[in-house]
């Protein structure tokens, strides 16, 4: 029995603690902390945890032996350097830091420390869908690829939202797919968005893999209105292969966006996030990580960093990594 500590309870951490109690097997969350002192003792009752009173507390009680950061970002490196000191293994939701520089330090300490640790939480590496998306491209299946086009949409941004944050909290995700995908680096990045006040929302952003062998675009767009939809087309010599939902709505607008697109990430991503916790719950009893590593989120980092360059220039960015 793996016994877990989480930090941070809101949306996303009370999600994680929920699944781990309920869905993944040989687990058991014995401590949760979060800054709403209220809502972490309401969350550990649930559970059966306790809410202990500061983040340093719950990593170093020696009874939580592996840890869930799903605190504010400027936390995810400092919380999981943390982790790599007291030697436990970390499920850090992602981006891994708060810019390049914080996400290649903790690669630093993983690998002065000579074993893996770190698992970042790009959930879509563990959805059944990009999982077969994956396999098809790379199994030659639509021949060589050529484009790639991204879609990612959000009913309301969060109200601490930042143009920068589009790129290096929302669009991240497809920063870690694209290479995933296609087994390419990312080598350049340019952002556009038509806002030119407030918060730049939509954006769009057309990637260079691999020196140009590859092309990507990427629409974020976190005031959609109408709900959370997620879609993927990867386009080759031989074909196409798509990831999007069944074309069950004709209009979708002001949150009616029918059975085909829910509400928000949990819903969409729900066997994901299942799948995620249960992989890491298994490789951290072992005493090691899975999924994406702390390399491949600071790579991700780095083209994020790269996007928010371009977003405030208006030109095209080289990324070198």
């Amino acid at each position: 029995m793996l016994d877990v500590g989480v930090v941070g309870l809101g949306a996303m951490g009370s999600d994680h603690v929920r699944v781990l109690a309920e869905h993944v097997p040989g687990v058991r969350v014995v401590a949760v902390h979060d800054v709403a002192t209220e809502r972490a003792e309401q969350v550990a009752a649930r559970v059966g945890a306790r809410a202990v009173g500061s983040a340093e507390e719950l990593l170093a009680d020696p009874s939580v032996a592996a840890v869930v950061i799903a605190s504010p970002d400027p936390t995810h490196a400092p919380l999981t350097l943390a982790c790599l000191a007291a030697g436990k293994p970390v499920l850090c939701e992602k981006p891994l830091g708060v810019g390049p520089a914080e996400s290649a330090a903790v690669v630093a300490a993983e690998e002065a420390l000579g074993r893996r640790l770190v698992t970042v939480g790009f959930m879509r590496r563990f959805d059944p869908g990009y999982r077969e998306l994956r396999a098809t491209v790379r199994e030659g299946g639509v021949g060589d690829v050529v484009l790639v086009h991204n879609v990612h949409r959000n009913a309301a941004p969060h109200p601490d939202a930042t143009s920068e944050g589009v790129v290096a909290n929302s669009m991240v995700h497809e920063l870690d797919v694209l290479p995933w995908l296609t087994g390419l680096p990312v080598t350049a990045i340019e952002v556009r968005t038509p806002r030119t006040s407030g918060l730049r929302d939509p954006q769009l952003a057309v990637l260079e893999l691999g020196g140009g062998r590859v092309l990507a675009t990427v629409e974020v767009f976190l005031a959609a209105r109408y709900g959370y939809d997620v879609r993927c087309e990867v386009v080759g010599t031989g074909g196409t292969v798509s990831l999007r939902p069944p074309a069950l709505v004709d209009l979708a607008r002001d949150g009616r966006a029918g059975p085909a697109v829910p509400a928000d990430f949990r819903a969409r991503f729900a066997q994901a996030y299942r799948a995620e916790l249960s992989a890491w719950v298994d490789a951290a009893s072992r005493g090691g990580a899975t999924g994406a590593s702390a390399l491949e989120a600071h790579r991700a980092n780095v083209v994020a960093a790269a996007g928010v360059e371009s977003l405030q220039t208006g030109r095209r960015v080289s990324v070198a990594q």
